[in-house]
């Protein structure tokens, strides 16, 4: 009798979950996403936030202790003053200032919320979330997509790719003191991540398929890479391919055209990331099919798909480069207008 009584209770509370009504869902906790919903207040809208994993979670996935290349008050959220101890703020501060927001302004965040999809049912936009545990609906007038360009990494599509050692996501330079390192990448993350690792005793080789460093390194950072290779401290493989990785070493084609092999007790392959873009098609939105950039209004952000909106980077598809926390954090206000 007890456990049908109990089962009786968990089939109704699924039921309440699959029914369960919000005027707006915001998909994505970080700095852009929180400032939509800051915006949807002042037009007495109170939004459920869902996020995929923590509150900022593109910030949680910086290397500890990394420092922003901003001031605090570019990156500054409804109204909410951003102190720094130093002149630019640091990934802890950061990660620190927008739980503050969120505390602050009382914002309805489910973290660990996945969405997987939607589609729009009789005028309504139906969601579909996944949690750890389970998968629940939830239905709403308007959906806003600020998921970010971070959670999804661009794949080599390599033989030993997913393998333990191998990561896409830097941690920390001294989890690597001694150790033998791979860093694949020639652009800022794989750059400065070389650097670090360098600096924090481990013997880093760095493989990059382009033959010279791109313009859009860090200015700064650029020469210190140069001279580091010239010195001998950091070895590189220029014009370099990843054919496969095996256990404790990666397989490469060299500029030679030679098949070459690398000891690496780590590898960090960071080759950039991209958004979703097979949920943004699997929601129905439109995207053209060289930059994948989405059907938007620029004025409102509404997609082609109606009541489906985009703030931040993914708007521009695969061309994220001009748009940062910096100008992302006013597109709540292109979407809510009282």
């Amino acid at each position: 009798m007890h456990s049908r009584i109990r089962r009786c209770l968990q089939l109704t509370r699924l039921h309440m979950q699959k029914n369960h009504f919000e005027d707006t869902v915001i998909a994505g906790g970080g700095p852009i996403g929180l400032a939509c919903a800051i915006s949807a207040r002042k037009c007495g809208i109170d939004p459920l936030i869902i996020e995929a994993g923590a509150i900022a979670d593109s910030i949680v996935r910086y290397p500890i202790g990394m420092g922003f290349f901003t001031t605090p008050e570019l990156l500054e959220i409804g109204g909410h003053p951003f102190v720094s101890v130093g002149q630019k703020p640091t990934r802890e501060e950061a990660l620190k200032y927008y739980r503050g927001v969120v505390r602050a302004d009382r914002l309805r965040v489910r973290t660990y919320n996945k969405l997987v999809t939607a589609q729009r049912i009789d005028g309504i936009i139906r969601c579909t979330v996944a949690t750890p545990d389970v998968e629940t609906t939830i239905d709403c007038n308007r959906l806003v997509l600020a998921t970010g360009y971070f959670g999804e990494p661009n794949l080599m599509d390599v033989p030993g790719e997913s393998l333990p050692f191998v990561a896409h996501y830097f941690d920390e330079p001294h989890r690597s003191f001694g150790l033998d390192v791979v860093v694949i990448g020639g652009r800022n993350s794989a750059v400065e991540a070389a650097l670090e690792l360098f600096r924090a005793g481990a013997r880093v080789t760095l493989v990059y398929r382009g033959t010279v460093f791109p313009a859009s390194v860090k200015y700064w950072v650029k020469p210190d890479i140069e001279n580091r290779i010239a010195a001998g401290e950091i070895s590189a493989r220029l014009g370099a391919t990843v054919l496969r990785i095996e256990h404790g070493a990666v397989i490469i084609r060299n500029s030679e055209g030679l098949e070459e092999t690398l000891h690496a007790d780590r590898v960090y392959a960071l080759t950039g990331f991209r958004a979703d873009f097979a949920l943004f098609r699997r929601l129905g939105i439109e995207l053209e099919p060289d930059t994948e950039r989405a059907s938007v209004n620029p004025d409102t952000l509404e997609t082609n798909v109606p009541g489906i909106y985009m703030a931040g980077s993914i708007v521009a598809g695969r061309y994220t480069s001009g748009i940062f926390i910096e100008n992302g954090r006013f597109d709540g206000d292109k979407i809510f207008r009282c």
